[in-house]
């Protein structure tokens, strides 16, 4: 393992990591900024939530030890590419960032969200029952030859940085942002079922990095002087699925704990609206129920 100077004193320019933090940090501002001049004042641990957390973690992992090192170790890419992808994005979700749009936002920029939001791509992406599946495939990748291109690659590198958290988020936002990503209860509860079953699918892929008895993708050897506590291919391999086993077995938790959160709070919601309906609307109701059971 590396000494604990290396760790800390191993840092690096992103470009294309940099670019993203900017820019997010950015428009956060400008929307906080612009939601206090139409009177809404924003949440100071949100705040805090999004910059120090999500777009800190972010930095840490992509221009820290991770993002410095994961061209040579094949660990330090799955540490780096696995917390992109689970937690990076749950820590970005705490700042709640399409609330503050909408708070930011005039009735023209919310409508041209809504339409964003609702559009069959997003929506695709966004679903509980597809996005963990496209997390399921780049893990996958990691037991082929290709997983060699996407650690030294530049343009995949970037592509990865960039794209691997924002799928993240595509999986996260619909649980954390409830209010704009409703779902019925009985929906919600089919993709808890489904994201629990994935959630430990994904850990497949490590798994079986683990306990291969073979270098898989077919690199035995560092380019240049590696340091002295650089690990072997083979044990390198097996760090890298250890650490992917044990992320994705660990995030099942907070996860499976949001998806509980946002089935209760669709199942009041569902509650309120069947308590305002009349008595005539809910004999209606039944009798349409009855009807279709014939």
């Amino acid at each position: 393992m590396p000494p604990f100077e290396v760790v800390l004193g191993a840092w690096q320019a992103d470009w294309a990591a940099l670019i993203l933090i900017v820019s997010a940090g950015v428009l956060y501002a400008l929307g906080i900024r612009t939601a206090a001049a139409r009177g809404r004042r924003w949440p100071w641990w949100r705040t805090v939530a999004f910059y120090l957390l999500g777009l800190g973690s972010l930095t840490v992992l992509t221009c820290g030890f991770p993002g410095v090192y994961s061209a040579e170790l094949r660990w330090a890419f799955t540490l780096k590419i696995s917390l992109l992808l689970f937690v990076v994005p749950l820590l970005i979700g705490l700042g709640k960032p399409i609330s503050l749009a909408r708070a930011a936002l005039p009735a023209a920029g919310i409508a041209r969200l809504n339409a964003v939001l609702s559009h069959s791509m997003v929506r695709f992406f966004s679903n509980s029952l597809a996005a963990p599946l496209l997390g399921l495939a780049l893990f996958a990748t990691f037991l082929t030859p290709f997983f060699y291109t996407l650690r030294t690659d530049p343009v995949a590198a970037a592509l990865l940085t960039v794209g691997v958290p924002l799928l993240g988020l595509l999986m996260a936002l619909p649980i954390i942002e409830e209010a704009d990503f409703q779902r019925s209860s009985a929906f919600i509860t089919l993709e808890f079922v489904f994201v629990f079953i994935e959630l430990l699918v994904d850990a497949v892929p490590g798994i079986l990095l683990r306990l291969n008895g073979q270098v898989l993708d077919h690199v035995t050897t560092v380019a240049g002087s590696a340091p002295a506590w650089f690990p072997g291919a083979l044990r390198d391999q097996q760090l890298a699925g250890d650490l992917l086993w044990f992320i994705c077995e660990i995030v099942d938790l907070p996860l499976i704990i949001l998806m509980f959160m946002r089935f209760s709070r669709s199942d009041k919601r569902e509650a309120r609206s069947f308590d305002d309906l009349t008595d005539q609307e809910l004999d209606g109701l039944n009798a349409e129920h009855l009807r279709r059971g014939r």
